[in-house]
Order: structure tokens, then C-alpha cells, then sequence
């Protein structure tokens, strides 16, 4: 007889590697190695409904699941409320179609607003998944307004993986997180999500803005993801110092930052493609941003097939995010006088460098108002060996080029009221062909 849930992971973790395979790409991650043995947390007193906790019936059945060398620990179909719970090592937390896994809420939640934990956590463990068809839901509602009105408030993030092994994170709809609902780091390995749904309002909701409401926070080396559909309050994706082997494709942005590095980026980012995605609505696209004293060296990337509409920066990468001057931090109507005038220091293993970066086949429409895009590196660290390659973009604003040698711009259609490919340069070295 055919064992149905075994069959589903085995799709699931063999069309990862075979998509990677068939692309041509680098290696996909090492994919988690799971027992089939099924836990079921009903056998240890979870009950669907608004008014219990469940924190106790869920550690309990993954503990078990544990000391039997591991399993899969299954969230049937229905509503379970819960506090925090850790994961351990050969587990795979399944959310069945029609489940729906809340934190509970703001006024119940352990720690409060001042020393909450984050929900699903784990610490150097290897052999993880959270998948299924089913929710985790945030009720991030009551959380958020706290940003704007009280200092010193800590939320709980809804997913926090820390120096672990063969993560996957497969399939489930992941929505309204107190703040974060991925972040992953401490030098994790062998990362995968893939098919993931995270949804939160945008930073503008003029109802009930989110802020910090990042959807994906990954900072480890051997990183896909793919085939995910993301709208959130803050970073699409993000990631700081560190982070090395990272592939992001077929994936589908609305409200938020961008698919983002940075602001702290100490230890580096390199070797990161992103391809095939679709941008609708999102403040930037691509955004690399850091400052003096969190920097590092960014290197050796390629964003390329990429379709934006309606985004604020197609293109955005600059080394003054924390300046606090309002000259330099309007960064539409930045220009060539207001860049090069910025101080310049000296440098450091903190100064953020940016270098080796390629743009091809990108096609976008700023949005009202907005600029093409902005290229700021540093006066001691200027940006370099940029190369902008069959990039269509239309604008009210030029594209600025400031702190900068290198930059390559082929076959490029950038419209503007000044004209086509007319940039605002200040300390650039630019080359347009033909």
C-alpha cells in the first residue's frame, strides 16, 4: 500500500533538486532526511478551537517524535492556538490542508511586549521541514500599532532557525507575523523554501500598517528559493554578512522592500542569483544598502529575466543608509551635487564595497514620481564593475550613478523625460554602448 504522506515529501523534495538539475544551476541544497513515522498531536490532547493552548500537546509530540529518532508531527485539519515550541533535530512539522496553527494572541502570548520568544525556534539542529498545505497565522494585528506608539517593544517572530542543517520550508501559507516570519541564521546550512505563501499589509495599510514584517530573513550559505508568492510590510527577502550560494527564482513580489542585503552585511554576501521573478507594487526591486561601521564586501551577483511594474526603485544599492542628513537620505531627488558631497572616511573592514554586479534582461516601469533606479557607492569605496545589460526601464526621474567606476551599460533602454540613457553622474565612471 502506498503511504500517501511519504509520497508527498518525496515529490516535493525530488522536484527541488531535479528544477536546480534542469537549469543548470548550481547544486541545489542537501535536502532534510525524515523517518516516515507519523505523530499525531491529537494523540497528546491538542484540541482544535479559539480559546485553548496547545503549546503543551505540540512540544510534547515533537519531543516524542524526537526520542524515537524522528518523524513527521502532523497539524490536522482545524484551528489550534499555541505559544512558542522548539523543533528538533530529523522533524517535520506537517500542516494539513485545513489546519491553521495561531500564536496566540498579544494579551496571552508568554513574555508579553518585553520579553516575548519567538514561535517555532530550533538551535543547531539538522533534518528539519515545516510544510503542508495548511497556515500559521501571526495575529500580528494587535502587535503592530505598538511600533508607532511605544518605545522599546519586542515582538516575536514567527520562524527562527539558528545554526541548523538541511532546512526546508515547503508549500505552507505563512501570514500576519508579529514581525518576522522567516529569519534563519547563525551560519545555517542547506537552506530550501520553496512554494511558500507569506502574507502581511503593506508598511502604507492606511488601516493597520506592518512594520518589520519581513517575509524571508536568510543569512547562511547553500540558500534556494523558489516558487514563492510574497506581500509584505517590509524586505521581500533579506539578507546580511555571511551569506554566500544563493539562488532565488520563480517568484512573485507585491507590497514591500525588495528582494534586499543588508543593512548589516559584516562577513560579506557573494555568489547570489536572483532570476524569473515578477515585482508588482514593491518599493524597490533590488535593493543592496548598508553603512559605514555594518559593512562588508558585496560581490559577485547577477539579477537577470526580472519584470517590474510599478516599483519604486527598480534598482537600488547605495552605502549611506544611516546617513541622518534629510539632503542625503531623499534619495529621489538625490543629486550629483548633494552625492559627492557626502564626507568621505576612512576605510575599514566595516565600509561597505560593493563590486562584480550584473543586471541583464530586466524589464521596468518606476513607479509616479519615482526614479529609474540609483547606483551610490562610497567616496573611499566607490561601486564598481557594474554592468546594466538589455535593462528597460521607464521613469519620471533619471537613473543616478554617484561613487562609482566601471559601470557598463549595453544595450540599455532607460527612459526619462531628459531622453533615453541619460543618467545623472557625479565621481562615475560610466561607459554607454552603442
Amino acid at each position: 500500500m502506498i503511504n500517501l504522506r511519504t509520497l508527498a515529501v518525496t515529490v516535493l523534495l525530488s522536484s527541488v533538486a531535479s528544477l536546480a538539475k534542469a537549469d543548470n544551476a548550481a547544486p541545489a541544497p542537501a535536502l532534510p532526511q525524515i523517518p516516515e513515522r507519523v505523530f499525531k498531536i491529537s494523540d497528546h490532547g491538542a484540541a482544535s478551537g479559539d480559546n485553548g493552548d496547545n503549546t503543551r500537546p505540540i512540544q510534547q509530540t515533537i519531543d516524542t517524535a524526537a526520542a524515537a529518532g524522528g518523524g513527521i508531527v502532523e497539524i490536522p485539519a482545524g484551528e489550534f492556538v499555541s505559544g512558542p515550541f522548539h523543533l528538533a533535530s530529523s522533524i517535520d512539522l506537517r500542516l494539513d490542508k485545513g489546519a491553521v496553527l495561531k500564536m496566540l494572541p498579544i494579551d496571552k502570548y508568554p513574555g508579553g511586549t518585553e520579553d516575548p520568544d519567538s514561535f517555532i525556534t530550533g538551535q543547531k539542529l539538522h533534518d528539519i521541514a515545516i510544510s503542508g498545505e495548511g497556515t500559521i497565522d501571526g495575529q500580528g494585528a494587535a502587535w503592530w500599532p505598538l511600533v508607532r506608539t511605544q518605545r522599546n517593544v519586542r515582538r516575536p517572530r514567527m520562524i527562527a532557525l539558528s545554526g541548523c542543517d538541511k532546512i526546508l520550508i515547503g508549500n505552507v501559507k505563512l501570514e500576519n507575523s508579529p514581525m518576522f516570519h522567516i529569519a534563519i541564521s547563525g551560519h545555517s546550512t542547506n537552506i530550501t523554501v520553496r512554494g511558500v505563501t507569506i502574507r502581511a499589509p503593506a508598511s502604507t495599510d492606511p488601516k493597520n500598517p506592518s512594520h518589520n514584517t519581513d517575509a524571508c530573513d536568510v543569512s547562511g550559505s547553500h540558500v534556494l528559493i523558489e516558487d514563492c508568492d510574497v506581500s509584505v510590510g517590509d524586505d521581500n527577502f533579506t539578507c546580511g554578512g555571511g551569506t554566500s550560494d544563493v539562488h532565488i527564482r520563480h517568484c512573485t513580489y507585491g507590497n514591500g522592500h525588495g528582494v534586499s542585503i543588508g543593512s548589516p552585511i559584516a562577513g560579506g554576501v557573494s555568489d547570489m542569483t536572483v532570476e524569473d521573478c515578477t515585482f508588482n507594487g514593491t518599493e524597490a526591486g533590488i535593493r543592496i544598502k548598508s553603512d559605514r561601521g555594518r559593512g562588508g564586501i558585496v560581490q559577485h551577483m547577477t539579477y537577470r529575466n526580472l519584470k517590474m511594474t510599478n516599483v519604486g526603485f527598480p534598482i537600488l544599492i547605495y552605502g549611506a543608509y544611516a546617513a541622518t542628513e534629510k539632503q542625503y537620505r531623499d534619495l529621489v531627488n538625490l543629486t550629483a551635487e548633494i552625492a559627492t558631497a557626502y564626507p568621505s572616511k576612512p576605510m575599514s573592514d566595516r565600509t561597505p564595497v560593493y563590486r562584480d554586479i550584473t543586471f541583464s534582461n530586466i524589464t521596468a516601469t518606476a513607479a509616479p514620481g519615482k526614479r529609474a533606479g540609483l547606483i551610490w557607492g562610497l567616496p573611499e569605496a566607490p561601486a564598481s564593475n557594474i554592468v546594466l545589460q538589455d535593462v528597460n526601464i521607464k521613469a519620471d526621474k533619471p537613473f543616478g550613478i554617484f561613487d562609482a567606476k566601471g559601470v557598463k551599460v549595453e544595450n540599455c533602454k532607460i527612459i526619462t523625460p531628459e531622453g533615453e540613457n541619460k543618467f545623472a553622474t557625479g565621481n562615475a565612471q560610466v561607459t554607454i554602448s552603442p
